[in-house]
């Protein structure tokens, strides 16, 4: 597929949607949650742009609500879906459904609904889409404790485009490569050229880093992961509580999970735990250390204060005076004894091994009150654990991040099937709050409703009254005031529409024939004027025109005679049935003029009623299915009717003239 040749695709959108793994798979199967992962592309652009693919595929033309009314039907029934939708993408995703007149793209969503209807919406199963969602790109990423070296400006460009995430530096020779060895814990040289080049420090030679990111920065994928951590693992628990079979060992997803922190960095490592301790604590281990060894040395001096010696001692030692020669000649091994206690306090404080050696030259061996530790060899232990705790660091996020690299597709794929499923299940739960079924197809013009219910009302739809209908041409549907005529029309253009979404309709069976347009109009609030009036004649005269085999349309009109005076209503809705019936189109026209309609049409033409059955208690009782061939009785005769029963010779007279 053509990126550009998508409705709604331009370049620079084409340029963003080829960074996709598979942008032309993501197009072909609407995956919203896949586009929506290009650069700058939200997830409702996404549905935008996977609906547009979709119609490219299978060639559609569109235009299936062919009027207002039509489209907020459609709206209306897409909105009742994405109520029962749990998470944000699930509504998005949902929006690439429409009503088309494709027989494949029919068939395409059938076969989804198909398999959605199967699905048990759990509470379990919602409990657990709570926490799924789309997952994200971390673009923040920065890492400080390493860089990628280069002499070749070409590289040293495509390193910069490749690993953003890090430092690329120009070196001309060793010296200067030994240079950047001294400020990184990390330095990853990209030229051959360089290999043999024996510089202390955590220097490695590869040329390939460009090819393989995650060697380099690890932290790419361990951010991914840390990010989306709580999505994987809600969707994690989705396959688990909605038996789906998962692209992974969840298991072994979950453990290695467990291995990240939320800003990425790794945990679950005994020794890297050591060293960033040690690093985080030396300052405080070293304070601590000079006090056990002043302390020590202090209840040594004090010892002495058993005796005038002692006490002339530590007179001497305060006043500063021969502090050395005093300590080296009178407590010599008191000074070497708190010393030493301070070396083991330090060692054993921040659990030191390989660098005890250097630990111990932080307390020198020459007396001194009180004592002190040595600044330059405190700031290279410090330097020494950083740079091992960063080495180790970068090691454990290296095995984790190839573990993780492993699973990310599984783990999107875990996701997208998550997300996916809460679309189904919105239509599943659709399905089962409005008794749907799924409605048959045909060639043959017009619908059968069998037991239909309109969810559109204003009441509980289990209140709702069941309507039996079926139309196979062009028909007039009168009716009583208040009876349903425009609820039936609104039935009729509800389960047509869904039906040619490939979606379950409200009702116990029906039979829908495939059309290409409907074309819905609502009732008008009050007579258009001359320009109006001219201009809705031009849309009837246009759609019967242009009505043929190839183009089937279902015509629905709600009470057309409202445009105009109640004459010539009946006249222009008489001649439009005419030309529709001859058209061997489908239609239903509401009309109070039903009969007027009949008398001013020059073909016979067929009239449904939603007939009243009486009045009761002053409530109007109605058969809201239509009877074929009856014109409905009107309110003002049943009130008649019910007036001349009781024997009033006047009402009895203005009966007769019904």
């Amino acid at each position: 597929m053509e990126l550009e040749s998508v409705p709604g695709v331009g370049a620079k959108t084409a340029e963003a949607l080829r960074e996709l793994d598979d942008p032309e798979r993501a197009l072909s199967d609407g995956d919203v949650a896949a586009i929506s992962r290009a650069p700058g592309i939200s997830e409702g652009r996404a549905a935008h742009i996977a609906r547009g693919a979709i119609r490219a595929e299978h060639d559609d033309p569109g235009g299936f609500a062919a009027t207002s009314r039509a489209r907020g039907l459609y709206e209306t029934a897409l909105s009742l879906l994405q109520e029962r939708t749990v998470t944000d993408y699930g509504a998005k995703r949902l929006e690439t459904l429409y009503p088309s007149g494709v027989v494949s793209r029919i068939d395409e969503v059938r076969s989804v609904t198909e398999r959605a209807l199967a699905r048990e919406p759990t509470a379990a199963v919602r409990e657990a889409l709570s926490g799924v969602e789309p997952l994200t790109e971390p673009g923040d990423v920065r890492v400080r404790d390493r860089c990628l070296a280069t002499g070749d400006a070409e590289t040293y460009s495509a390193a910069q485009a490749a690993i953003p995430e890090v430092s690329v530096e120009l070196v001309d020779d060793a010296r200067q490569l030994a240079e950047l060895a001294r400020s990184y814990a990390t330095v990853v040289v990209l030229d051959e050229a360089f290999a043999g080049v024996d510089v202390e420090g955590d220097v490695r030679i590869d040329p390939a880093a460009l090819e393989e990111p995650a060697s380099v920065v690890p932290e790419r994928i361990l951010t991914f992961f840390a990010r989306n951590h709580d999505a994987v693992r809600a969707a994690a628990a989705v396959h688990r509580v909605a038996a789906l079979d998962a692209p992974c060992d969840l298991d072994a997803l979950e453990s290695a999970l467990d291995q990240l922190d939320s800003d990425g960095s790794v945990r679950g490592d005994e020794e890297l735990d050591r060293l960033s301790t040690a690093v985080d604590d030396l300052d405080a281990a070293v304070a601590t250390a000079e006090s056990v060894a002043n302390d020590h040395l202090r209840g040594a001096i004090e010892e002495r204060d058993v005796t005038i010696e002692g006490t002339d001692l530590l007179s001497l030692v305060e006043r500063g005076a021969g502090v050395d020669s005093l300590l080296d000649r009178e407590l010599a091994d008191e000074y070497a004894a708190a010393v030493d206690r301070a070396r083991n306090h330090l060692i054993d404080a921040l659990d030191l091994r390989d660098t005890e050696a250097m630990a111990r030259r932080a307390f020198p061996d020459e007396p001194t009150y009180p004592v002190e530790h040595e600044e330059r060899v405190v700031s290279r232990l410090r330097e020494e654990l950083t740079a091992t705790r960063d080495r180790r660091a970068t090691q454990r996020k290296r095995a984790i991040a190839d573990e993780l690299a492993t699973m990310r597709p599984a783990a999107e794929e875990l996701v997208d099937a998550a997300l996916e499923l809460d679309a189904e299940l919105a239509v599943a739960r659709f399905a089962d709050d409005f008794d749907c079924t799924m409605p048959k197809l045909t060639d043959e013009p017009g619908f059968t409703i069998d037991g239909g219910r309109s969810p559109l009302l204003d009441i509980p739809f289990e209140a709702v009254e069941p309507v039996t209908y079926h139309v196979d041409g062009v028909t007039v549907l009168s009716g009583v005031n208040s009876g349903g005529k425009t609820s039936t029309l609104d039935l009729v253009g509800l389960v047509v529409t869904l039906a040619h979404m490939g979606l379950p309709v409200p009702a116990e069976s029906a039979r829908v024939g495939r059309i290409a347009e409907l074309h819905y109009h609502a009732k008008t609030q009050g007579t258009l004027d001359a320009g109006a009036f001219e201009t809705t004649l031009k849309d009837f005269g246009e759609l019967v025109t242009e009505v043929s085999a190839d183009r089937p349309v279902l015509v629905l009109v709600d009470e057309l005679e409202s445009i105009t005076e109640p004459g010539a209503a009946a006249t222009i809705i008489a001649g439009i049935l005419e030309s529709l019936s001859e058209q061997e189109a489908a239609g239903v026209f509401v009309s109070h003029l039903a009969e007027d309609v009949l008398e001013a049409a020059e073909a016979d033409l067929p009239v449904d009623g939603i007939q009243a059955e009486g009045l009761v208690d002053g409530e109007l009782r109605v058969n809201r299915s239509p009877v074929k061939g009856e014109l409905a009785r009107s309110t003002p005769e049943l009130i008649v009717e019910k007036l001349a029963e009781d024997g009033d010779g006047f009402y009895a007279g203005l009966l007769e003239k019904f």
